[in-house]
């Protein structure tokens, strides 16, 4: 069987086109030798249950290698004790290797119901009898903990297995306890008594932190499409499609896999221009992890907020991980820390929002339908005239929002170009901002159209010199993307300002600068 890019469910380095993870399974194999319990949280679709089902494969040799899968748990089990006990027993079994008859006698009893107290104290006593008794030692990983942190039992099962972790200098226990899903489990509270519902702590604080990078490197980008160009005979430049793949990805592994499946099936080319239509297709998709994505936005109004400040106002949010819409925000792969700042964590995820948030004033806004009855004129044999694209924004600009204040332009100048542009690029060309140059005097907005890229600068008119240093900073940014052609866009209230296009030659290269 011929290998294959997976993006659905865990991926098998026998057919499935992966990452080495050889260089992450040795970092946590070191965590477990050294004894500690943790957790393994990330985002979604972001590799956690392929790298358990290696994880298992890897510690074999050395570990009894404990795997457990909370989807699998009924609601039922988790409305007493009772049941929980009776479903872990049961799905222990399951995932043992072969036990001791004493030990599969007392899960069993707990599994039917038969045994005499059938309590988490009981369950506890029986499997460290078997911890104690085992010629090897053993590790327990748990997958999908999300599905059952909301339930009070679960989480006195995971008291206990603090309480045994906390002596087990003087009793055996597991070498090591593995936590994984989206949310961390030690910030989830259990009451000390039920009638104190103000007194609580965490039942899993003695975790320690997991700080392995689980994203994709460029280079290991680079390796995993070395292996597909040898068994498919592709043709393509691997370094520059692994950077550009990374560029746009950030390393997120589903986002990875995805274009990596769409370049193979669907656009059967491995250029630039046959990523950035894979970039396309992947955006206008309603996958699972897109849809997950918005879903948080709408149901957490503050997220919201935090991002649409970030992606429109260029607003300089710090990276705060206690505040708890830095923290959604990140949990939810939305942002990332740089620098100490939070950002958009990749550009796909920036033009998925993008595209969200402007939608919601597709119906509603002036600049939208312009651009929208205007847009057949924009191109020409498959090439996008962004020249024009300015003139006919300045004249539509001046038209509706020429008497407003440098206040109004603050807040949303960027977002009406955006908002412009949308209509005009829609099902061909994608847009993104650099997020290094987003602030609240000057945004590098990038477009890719037709296998082509423009630089456009966005800003504030600060001055002669402002003006200047950002023609400077923009004949930079053409170096990088190995552009001769660059545009400039400045928003200036000034009474005196002269609107319209001009061009300017620097240092070989051509400026189209507009003024509104």
């Amino acid at each position: 069987m011929a290998k294959y890019f997976n993006v659905n469910g865990a991926c098998n380095p026998d057919i499935h086109y992966m990452v080495d993870l050889e260089p992450r399974l040795s970092q946590i194999k070191k965590m477990v030798e050294d004894g500690k319990y943790f957790t393994i949280n990330r985002a979604r679709q972001y590799g956690k249950t392929t790298l358990l089902q290696a994880l298992e494969r890897y510690l074999a040799s050395d570990y009894v290698v404990i795997s457990m899968d909370f989807q699998v748990f009924s609601a039922l089990s988790f409305e007493n004790e009772q049941n929980f006990v009776a479903a872990f027993a049961e799905e222990f079994l399951d995932s043992a290797p072969a036990l001791p008859d004493e030990i599969t006698d007392g899960l069993t009893a707990f599994a039917n119901g038969t045994a005499k107290i059938n309590s988490l104290q009981a369950l506890f006593k029986v499997l460290n009898r078997w911890c104690h008794s085992s010629d090897q030692k053993i590790v327990l990983l748990m997958d999908e903990v999300d599905t059952a942190s909301n339930n009070q039992v679960f989480l006195d099962f995971l008291a206990q297995l603090r309480a045994y972790y906390l002596k087990r200098n003087k009793q055996v226990t597991f070498q090591s306890v593995i936590l994984a899903g989206l949310y961390d489990v030690r910030n989830i509270k259990r009451k000390l008594r039920p009638e104190e519902e103000h007194k609580t702590n965490s039942p899993w604080n003695i975790a320690a932190d997991f700080s392995i990078d689980m994203s994709f490197s460029a280079e290991e980008i680079g390796k995993m499409l070395q292996e597909y160009a040898q068994n498919t005979q592709a043709q393509m430049d691997i370094p520059a499609i692994s950077s550009l793949l990374f560029e746009y990805t950030a390393g997120y592994p589903y986002l990875v896999s995805r274009l990596c499946k769409l370049l193979d099936e669907s656009v059967s080319e491995w250029t630039k221009e046959s990523v950035l239509a894979a970039v396309k297709l992947l955006l206008n998709e309603r996958n699972p992890l897109f849809q997950s994505l918005i879903g948080k936005i709408e149901e957490y109004p503050q997220l919201r907020t935090v991002l649409y400040e970030l992606l429109f106002q260029g607003k300089q949010v710090p990276y705060v991980a206690q505040s708890p819409y830095i923290e959604i925000a990140a949990m939810f792969g939305f942002v990332k820390e740089e620098n100490g700042c939070a950002v958009i964590a990749n550009r796909i995820f920036e033009s998925l929002l993008y595209n969200y948030f402007l939608s919601e004033e597709f119906s509603s806004n002036a600049i939208y339908d312009l651009g929208l009855r205007e847009k057949n004129q924009f191109v020409n044999d498959g090439h996008l005239n962004m020249r024009l694209v300015l003139e006919k924004f300045i004249e539509a600009f001046d038209d509706l929002y020429g008497k407003q204040g440098e206040t109004f332009l603050e807040d949303v100048g960027r977002r009406y170009f955006m908002l412009f542009l949308r209509p005009i690029i829609n099902g061909t060309g994608n847009c993104y901002v650099e997020a290094q140059t987003r602030n609240r005097e000057r945004t590098d907005l990038i477009v890719d159209y037709g296998g082509e890229q423009f630089v456009i600068e966005l800003k504030i008119w600060r001055g002669k010199s402002y003006h200047e240093r950002g023609e400077q900073q923009l004949m930079e940014y053409l170096d990088y993307f190995h552009l001769q052609t660059g545009y400039m866009l400045s928003f200036n209230f000034n009474k005196k300002k002269l609107v319209g296009v001009r061009e300017i030659s620097l240092a070989g290269k051509l400026l189209i600068e507009a003024v509104v």
